[in-house]
């Protein structure tokens, strides 16, 4: 072998000295130490920050309102709304408007939620019906639902059944195209390796569709619990003897402000309280779908 060419100096494959290896491979490790570490606050720290916003808030509003620096006749005061509150929680029928929209919603949600499921995954069955609805379920999603409640209560009437079919028509078809979206993605591979075990379609179905579909259906529940809400109110501002909406609207248009704003802060209550309670259920049912 070549005396001169044993004298070269190693190179990598790449034609990279070891020196310029190892000066890049420190570069990279400065680099990756300069990164910023974001310091993550307490569940406490979090919690004071959010009070304190929410009090220096109410604390601005209140003065400007005192100094005339924003008309309390059309914006109110935190003083008197909390009065108003406690006169409302004490002598008003305050627990009979948050039980007629709490059913309302829950009830539209409940129907709606299932009935959308159960629709939307009974296009596994055959791709001609699946064809044959899909136009119509697009048609009915793209129509403003809110625009027929006026013609939903005159069907069914002031009492509950109209604020439930108002909030079932908002999440129904949700339900449905979620359902049909995870009954799209159903793993092929799977069904052909069912069929070809010799299951019925009645046991791919239950063995296979519908625990597929069921991450999508969980995925919806957060969406449809406020969109129940919304059509609940919706229909409470058409017509209603009951509820938080039938409040508002009542308190609009004889211009006590204070009383709108409790209504709008119950209503806001609830609807948290729902929230809270369909995200633990949410978690719940995926826990169970994992396991």
């Amino acid at each position: 072998m070549d005396a001169k060419a044993l004298s070269l100096p190693s190179r990598t494959l790449d034609n990279t000295r070891p020196s310029e290896v190892s000066r890049g491979a420190t570069k990279q490790r400065k680099i990756a130490r300069k990164l910023p570490v974001q310091k993550v606050w307490s569940t406490p720290t979090l919690i004071a920050i959010q009070v304190a916003i929410l009090v220096g808030f109410l604390v601005l509003w209140e003065i400007c309102a005192d100094l005339k620096i924003i008309d309390p006749f059309f914006w109110s005061q935190p003083s008197a709304i909390w009065e108003t509150l406690v006169i409302f929680l004490t002598q008003g029928d305050a627990f009979t408007d948050i039980a007629f929209t709490f059913r309302s919603t829950i009830f539209g949600f409940i129907i709606g939620t299932t009935g959308g499921a159960l629709l939307g995954m009974s296009f596994w069955w055959s791709r001609n019906y699946a064809q044959t609805m899909q136009p119509y379920i697009v048609c009915l999603e793209s129509i403003p639902k809110l625009a027929l409640a006026p013609l939903i209560v005159l069907v069914f009437g002031m009492g509950l059944a109209s604020k439930v079919a108002i909030a079932t028509a908002l999440t129904i078809i949700v339900a449905t195209l979620t359902a049909y979206g995870g009954v799209q993605a159903v793993d092929k591979d799977q069904e052909r390796l069912l069929y070809s075990l010799g299951a019925s379609r009645w046991q791919v179905f239950t063995k296979l569709v519908v625990p597929s579909c069921i991450p999508w259906i969980i995925s919806i529940l957060r969406v449809n619990i406020g969109l129940a809400l919304t059509g609940s109110i919706v229909g409470e501002f058409v017509s209603s003897q009951h509820g938080l909406g039938r409040t508002i609207l009542y308190a609009g248009s004889t211009y006590e402000i204070s009383l709108v704003w409790v209504a709008i802060l119950i209503l806001s209550a609830l609807s948290m309280v729902m929230y809270v309670s369909v995200a633990w259920l949410e978690k719940v049912l995926r826990k169970g779908v994992v396991h």
